[in-house]
């Protein structure tokens, strides 16, 4: 991604969580907040892109529900776009509000985009300091959004910019007020777009300096993401699509290979989420299109 780029996978992700909480029933993830930082134009044009695109995700299915636009962005986004957005923001929450009741103090989410957590938990401004890193131009995108929308930035809230692949650096946290007291990283989103190297140097930087039982949350692609079709192929539609906006996926993992790299930065995994645990969590007895993707995996990693 560029430096005066904003991410366009940010965008489309809360565009996601927008329509999950607006149109979709029971709600794995109610991100209230995240229709206001897209505006009402944007909000139709990412709609009628993906309807003009049905052909791309499934000509059988752009065949069958040629007539009702409405039923064609209902199966785009429960089939493609928002199953592993809903989930992971659903797992980190339920992680960090754990955390947060055994007196966790601060958080830091690396690849933040138009994350919402601190504008929806008003209630932890005086108890818990939240730090999101990304590139410059996606953070200055979400400060005139939350500018447009009147939300006011919570004072726990802080913006550390940064291009982690290149500069990843504990000194800009610490300048933001980050102390060396137990922490709680998320990394949502991310690791598919890293390479190997950049991964374990990113968390090695961050937390290098974190005291014992500091922990992570991050998602990742196993071994078949380059291989593996998916349900409609979505998995292999996902793949093109992230090369199609100049954010090509370079990474997936053994669970192996993960274990491994979180070892060599001294993190042990204290919870790891296959495929069919998070149909099995976030999706069971649906009745709708929604459900887990077949390469993604979640993992709460804690430092030793």
């Amino acid at each position: 991604m560029k430096q005066n780029e904003s991410s366009i996978t940010s965008l489309i992700s809360a565009f996601g969580r927008a329509y999950h909480c607006q149109y979709d029933t029971p709600l794995i993830f109610d991100d209230y907040i995240a229709k206001v930082l897209i505006t009402p134009q944007e909000f139709s044009d990412i709609r009628e892109n993906m309807i003009r695109g049905i052909h791309f995700f499934n000509p059988d299915m752009a065949h069958q529900l040629k007539d009702d636009p409405d039923k064609i962005i209902k199966w785009i986004t429960q089939v493609q776009l928002s199953p592993i957005t809903l989930a992971r923001a659903a797992y980190c929450e339920r992680v960090l509000l754990h955390e947060v009741a055994l007196g966790l103090k601060q958080v830091v989410i690396l690849g933040a985009g138009m994350d919402t957590f601190a504008l929806r938990h008003p209630e932890l401004e005086d108890t818990l300091e939240l730090f999101e890193v990304d590139y410059p131009a996606t953070q200055q995108f979400k400060r005139e959004r939350l500018d447009q929308a009147k939300l006011v930035i919570p004072g726990n809230l802080h913006f550390v910019p940064m291009d982690f692949t290149h500069e990843p650096t504990y000194e800009r946290l610490t300048n933001e007020g980050l102390k060396k007291r137990k922490t709680m990283v998320s990394l949502l989103g991310v690791s598919y777009y890293l390479t190997k190297e950049d991964l374990s140097n990113l968390l090695r930087h961050v937390f290098s300096d974190l005291p014992t039982g500091s922990s992570l949350v991050l998602d990742y692609a196993d071994e078949h993401l380059f291989e593996e079709k998916g349900r409609f192929n979505r998995v292999e539609n996902m793949v093109k699509l992230a090369a199609m906006g100049g954010e090509p996926m370079q990474s997936c993992f053994t669970y192996e290979e993960m274990e491994r790299l979180l070892a060599d930065v001294g993190l042990l995994i204290y919870e790891h989420l296959s495929p069919e645990e998070i149909q099995d969590r976030y999706f069971s007895n649906r009745t709708d299109d929604l459900s887990a993707f077949e390469t993604n995996h979640f993992i709460h990693a804690v430092k030793k």
